[in-house]
């Protein structure tokens, strides 16, 4: 399996509204970024992610996140989103992205939702809460999971930390709080995903 962006960092946008997403993402592109996920949980959601679609779709992978149920998947395909990614393993939401020709990045925490993720066709999977687990934790996990399947760490990544989720074998992470708070200035996302950029640079050179 492959991770279908350049830069295996996502973007995690919970809280956004339309009239800030574009200014965001373009500024998260503009530093590397191309994997943006917009929880569903986010103001008008199917507004900022259609749009997203219709602007930065040929060169990100734009999608939503906290997708819990099989109509969304179908909304969000009709919106023209490329990528689900479900903070829980629930199959049937699984299995429809996939048949929808959608990346599924699937949350789990152990192995047998792991396996289940999998099982179900998802293509990535995210470890979350990351930082309560902890490295170690993941590079267990990973020594049971086949080896070509992307690992993303998720909850409580900061330019700091990265590095360890790395070495424990994580080809990426989606990036939250820390990369970008509902509300804040285009300067502060521009300085965090420049700092995320950067310590993916330095950890994996």
């Amino acid at each position: 399996m492959s991770w279908k962006t350049e830069l295996p960092l996502i973007a995690i946008l919970r809280g956004i509204t339309p009239p800030e997403a574009g200014a965001h993402i373009q500024t998260l592109l503009d530093a590397g970024f191309d994997a943006i996920e917009i929880p569903l949980n986010s103001p008008e959601w199917a507004v900022s992610i259609g749009e997203a679609v219709r602007n930065f779709g040929e060169g990100a992978l734009i999608g939503a996140g906290t997708v819990l149920q099989v109509p969304q998947v179908e909304q969000l395909a009709a919106l023209g989103s490329k990528l689900v990614v479900t903070p829980n393993t629930q199959p049937a939401v699984i299995r429809r992205a996939v048949a929808l020709g959608m990346t599924v990045c699937a949350g789990c925490a152990t192995a047998t939702e792991a396996f289940n993720a999998l099982d179900a066709g998802a293509q990535a999977l995210k470890i979350f809460p990351s930082l309560s687990f902890g490295p170690d934790y993941i590079k267990a996990l990973k020594a049971v999971l086949p080896p070509q399947v992307p690992v993303f760490a998720v909850g409580g990544i900061t330019p700091e930390n990265l590095h360890q989720y790395l070495a424990a074998g994580c080809v990426g992470a989606g990036l939250g709080s820390d990369l970008y708070r509902a509300g804040q200035p285009l300067e502060r996302t521009a300085q965090q995903a420049a700092a995320f950029v950067r310590a993916y640079k330095e950890a994996t050179r």
